[in-house]
């Protein structure tokens, strides 16, 4: 029996009939995630349970092969990069239940492939939320990308990223185990509650890229969802005033969101709105949100107030989200807001953007794609508050001496700044062009939204340029000392740690995957 052959047995053994795929959409899909393509692997797996999961692994580990997880298969930094003929990758979809909703403990226990939008409406009707509570592709990311990635936007700027809301989890090791986190590790019957009994092990999972193992399931924090919200927006002359406002806001813990656009991206986000059917859409969900009543009545005259003119030409546009337990303790954070975002030359503007970006946070896919069927790939830093001004203002200056030729290639950048916390300022730099469609595209985009585009052709220059334009990114990023989530294989990390550091991280590898099999090459290990 050939290797290959004696590991599809085994694989089949472990899984079950119909479990196990070889056909080349499953294997080209696999190969590639929304930036870049790699090498095939040799089978694509989707567990249905953990215990699955961990047999699946031992029986491919055993064969020499490499265990590659992917959750909505939404990386653009080579996240679920598989090694040349040796690798399974491990389609997570499959554990998609939600085990328990402990309301009078305020947690939630959700297998890894549940995605942040399932969770959101299972939540909903009990008036309970997540701390951050998704990602802007949520309808297909999953609790355990978002996990191993780093995940954050909803509720990030006053409540961080997923990490810290991780009570505890159950990882398969390399050896086919099902290890615990936190409390539960003590006992089977024991309440994920405590986190932090001895050493922090759910944290060594956290942000990891499933390079010390694949996280199957996850106790996460819950809170009472906000009983009053509001929405606020601000148009600067220049991204720095608009970012320098995004700081006093963020130290000020005013908001769950606070995020920055700049004229292009605001545009883009209009452009998805087009249409009488998008529109309708998004009329219903903001009266929805609203909670119906006058409530209702005052947010959809201020929606047609604002029209298609919501943000004035060329303007930088600061967009927040609210929250409290009363209108008055909610308007007061409103009140302050303004004040700091009027010191910066912020003028008020009408806040359309973050008020349906909250009625409807987890649309469709079709993001994936830009406007026209453009493809886009972007790179993130995060620094201290006081970095974010000379970061936006350095990567201005890199990008200045290619001007022309990004021009002369159809290559563009648009920036998005946010808040994570009070203590950290994220910037986010992407890159936009034409070029022929990887394998996720064509699968996530609705099938009616991509029959209206043509896919471009080849475009093999502007690619090259992009990836030059991103090499220089991160390079700069580096210089700054600063923190990337999503680290995949784009980011430098145990190359960028001091040598202690590196080490310890380098042993702990050793000890939990000795012969290198949990995504290898991921996080530079």
């Amino acid at each position: 029996m050939t290797d290959r052959a004696a590991l599809l047995r085994a694989l089949e053994e472990a899984l079950g009939a119909g479990r196990v795929r070889t056909d080349d959409a499953a294997l080209s899909l696999a190969a590639a995630d929304i930036y870049s393509a790699g090498p095939a692997p040799v089978a694509v797996v989707r567990p249905d349970s953990p215990a699955a999961v961990a047999r699946a692994v031992a029986a491919a580990t055993a064969l020499g092969y490499a265990a590659i997880p992917r959750g909505g298969g939404l990386s653009y930094t080579s996240g679920y990069r598989c090694e040349p003929g040796k690798s399974v990758l491990f389609d997570l979809a499959g554990l998609d239940r939600i085990v328990e909703i402990a309301e009078s403990d305020m947690y939630v226990v959700a297998e890894a492939g549940v995605t942040w939008k399932q969770l959101y409406d299972a939540l909903a009707p009990r008036g309970l939320r997540l701390p951050f509570f998704g990602t802007f592709s949520g309808a297909g990311a999953t609790v355990g990308g978002g996990l191993s990635h780093g995940a954050l936007f909803f509720g990030s700027a006053r409540y961080g990223s997923a990490a810290e809301m991780a009570l505890g989890l159950e990882v398969a090791t390399a050896d086919g185990k099902l290890l615990t986190t936190g409390q539960w590790a003590l006992a089977a019957s024991a309440r994920p509650v405590f986190r932090n009994f001895g050493p922090d092990t759910t944290g060594l999972f956290l942000h990891d890229g499933g390079a010390f193992g694949i996280k199957t399931k996850a106790s996460l924090r819950l809170i009472k969802a906000p009983a009053a919200n509001g929405y606020l927006s601000f148009a600067f002359p220049s991204l720095e005033a608009a970012g320098a406002a995004l700081s006093g806001i963020a130290r000020a813990g005013l908001a769950e969101d606070a995020y920055v656009l700049d004229p292009a991206a605001v545009a883009a986000t209009i452009e998805r709105e087009r249409g009488i059917g998008a529109a309708l859409a998004a009329i219903r969900a903001v009266a929805r949100s609203a909670g119906g009543g006058t409530g209702a009545i005052r947010a959809l005259a201020g929606l047609a107030a604002a029209g298609r003119g919501v943000v004035p030409q060329g303007a930088f546009t600061l967009h927040c989200v609210m929250a409290g337990s009363s209108k008055a303790a909610v308007s007061a954070d409103m009140d302050e807001a303004g004040v700091i975002a009027s010191g910066h030359g912020g003028r008020s503007i009408a806040a359309t953007i973050p008020r349906m970006a909250r009625a409807d946070p987890f649309p469709n896919l079709d993001g994936v794609l830009g406007k026209d069927g453009a493809r886009w790939a972007a790179l993130n830093a995060k620094v201290a508050h006081s970095e974010g001004v000379p970061l936006i203002e350095a990567h201005r200056r890199l990008m200045e001496p290619r001007a022309g030729e990004m021009a002369a290639q159809g290559v563009s950048v648009t920036y998005l700044l946010s808040a994570l916390g009070n203590h950290s300022f994220s910037f986010e730099a992407v890159f936009h062009w034409k070029d022929a469609w990887m394998p996720i595209h064509s699968h996530a985009v609705d099938p009616a939204l991509i029959a209206t585009y043509a896919e471009p052709e080849a475009n093999p220059a502007a690619r090259a340029l992009v990836a030059t334009l991103r090499e220089e990114t991160v390079q700069l990023f580096r210089e700054f000392g600063a923190a990337s989530n999503q680290i995949g294989r784009t980011y430098p990390y145990v190359e960028a740690l001091d040598a202690d550091a590196a080490a310890l991280v380098r042993r702990l590898k050793a000890l939990l995957d000795p012969k290198g099999a949990m995504n290898p090459g991921v996080l530079g290990l």
